[in-house]
């Protein structure tokens, strides 16, 4: 009975059964594999004993329904493995396990967040006591795996107001969930982060067009009142310190953050750690404003209006006068990266909870691309805002096209830099790759003694960096047409060659 609770057998296999599904795909993180055999079985029997229900009612008799299960997702697992579950001509996608509740493309998703333990009187025992210290309004965020708690906690805090004798009550609002089932989404250009064609979720949820005092976060959404800023919140997360979490204090880096460590019992009341994240995210938006070579990591297939960043955030470095490759691989690691040595830099286009990437152990580091917007638009200036949804960022911001005569200071080279113009030699490039090749080699980053002098940017392409590269691969003697005498290699193991035994019988 456990297992059916914490997986939602009953709800899971209502949604699949009322939908006529019959080819459905299961998909787990690492952590939950080991139940998936268990579930699927569990899915079955309450599928099973529906269809026999409805035979002795209707007389009908649906089909069998199949079910796959997925693992080892193509990017991360927060996201619906759309790309996966379309291999085995999938008609919907179970997600189970932690969840980003990005918009999907093609597919229909029912999600299952699980339910973690916590304790309640704690819990509000705490957020009483430090709400009363802190004096300022709180919003409590948490992670979707408390969200079946929520009614309780929401319960338990009324309770508590009602019985305290202190006369100064702080105001406290929950967040709700934003739905449980989703729609394949039309609306790529939605910048709300709400799930237009969603509007049959299930659970508190709230589609449609976001109002300007409604925020939405990690599958959450929740409004404050007119005249009111988000700046005057305290933000009350409950979870772990992991990627939500992360999403939340870098999007609201300006609010007092506190975290109730659901597993510990304890708050946590320093996060200091998580907002020095963006000092380091500053200085790789000014190393990215020296980069040449642009790499457009495709982190998501399936989250919907990824095509339509792709092609914005081409747009906007071929607008800045640089050369942009796209590259689309799965969970990107150093070594992967490493194959692209010609790349200053990249952008990540993914989900907000996997955008942002540890870069230290990587060749070039990696950005987002609202730090993508900040580095390639002239005259942008970070004003502390953070944006880590890429869908937040669709049409909001409109592609400036640089001056090419106007030079800018680069605090890397410490003097100022004047970007190659490469819009001019696209289309010779497309049309006279040969040519352009050559005259591209002799245009190079020129440093003079003088540091008030301009130093000369060039936008190179890959064939130019490998052209330029002291080492190109094996030495090929055209000139010389006659074939090179061949010679005979050892042979043997390598602890003893043919030629060794031979050498110590001799001894």
């Amino acid at each position: 009975m456990e297992l059916e609770a914490n997986y939602e057998i009953a709800p899971t296999a209502d949604f699949i059964y009322s939908r006529n599904f019959t080819r459905v795909a299961i998909q787990f993180p690492d952590d939950l594999l080991k139940d998936s055999t268990r579930v699927v079985r569990a899915l079955r029997e309450q599928l099973r004993s529906l269809r026999k229900c409805s035979t002795e009612k209707n007389g009908d008799s649906n089909k069998d329904v199949r079910l796959f299960v997925m693992a080892d997702t193509t990017f991360g697992s927060c996201c619906v493995d759309e790309v996966g579950a379309l291999h085995a001509d999938a008609e919907c996608v179970v997600h189970y396990g932690h969840t980003c509740l990005s918009p999907t493309t093609t597919l229909p998703a029912f999600f299952v967040f699980g339910k973690a333990s916590i304790s309640v009187s704690n819990f509000v025992e705490g957020l009483s006591n430090y709400a009363l210290t802190n004096g300022k309004r709180v919003v409590v965020l948490y992670g979707l795996e408390y969200a079946h708690s929520i009614k309780h906690i929401r319960e338990a805090v009324e309770e508590a107001s009602r019985l305290s004798q202190s006369k100064s009550k702080s105001e406290i609002r929950f967040a709700d969930v934003k739905c449980s089932v989703m729609n394949p989404s039309d609306d790529h250009n939605n910048s709300n982060g709400l799930v237009g064609p969603a509007s049959n979720c299930t659970d508190n949820s709230t589609c449609g067009t976001r109002p300007a005092n409604s925020y939405s976060i990690g599958g959450l959404t929740w409004s404050i009142p007119d005249g009111q800023r988000m700046e005057d919140y305290l933000l009350f997360w409950i979870g772990s310190d992991n990627s939500a979490f992360a999403n939340v204090v870098m999007t609201f880096n300006g609010c007092d953050i506190v975290r109730y460590d659901a597993t510990e019992n304890c708050l946590v009341t320093d996060v200091s750690q998580q907002k020095r994240i963006l000092k380091r995210r500053y200085f790789l938006v000014e190393k990215a404003k020296d980069a040449n070579i642009i790499g457009i990591l495709v982190g998501t297939l399936g989250v919907a209006g990824y095509l339509h960043m792709i092609h914005q955030m081409k747009e906007l470095i071929t607008a800045a006068g640089k050369k942009a490759y796209t590259l689309v691989m799965g969970k990107p690691n150093p070594a992967k990266l490493a194959n692209f040595p010609e790349c200053d830099v990249f952008i990540f286009v993914s989900c907000a909870q996997t955008a942002l990437l540890e870069s230290k152990e990587y060749l070039s580091p990696v950005i987002t691309p609202f730090e993508a917007m900040l580095a390639f638009n002239r005259g942008s200036q970070w004003t502390g805002e953070y944006v880590m949804e890429f869908r937040d960022l669709i049409n909001s911001c409109p592609v400036e096209v640089r001056n090419g005569s106007e030079a800018r200071f680069s605090f890397f080279h410490g003097g100022y830099v004047e970007d190659f113009d490469l819009q001019e030699e696209n289309g010779g490039e497309d049309n006279e790759g040969t040519l352009a090749l050559a005259n591209a080699t002799d245009k190079v980053l020129q440093l003079r003694d003088n540091p008030k002098s301009v130093i000369k940017g060039t936008a190179k392409s890959g064939p130019e960096y490998f052209a330029a590269r002291s080492y190109q691969g094996l030495e090929m003697h055209h000139d010389n047409s006659s074939p090179e005498p061949f010679l005979i290699g050892r042979s043997g193991r390598a602890s003893g060659y043919e030629n060794e035994k031979s050498k110590q019988e001799e001894l």
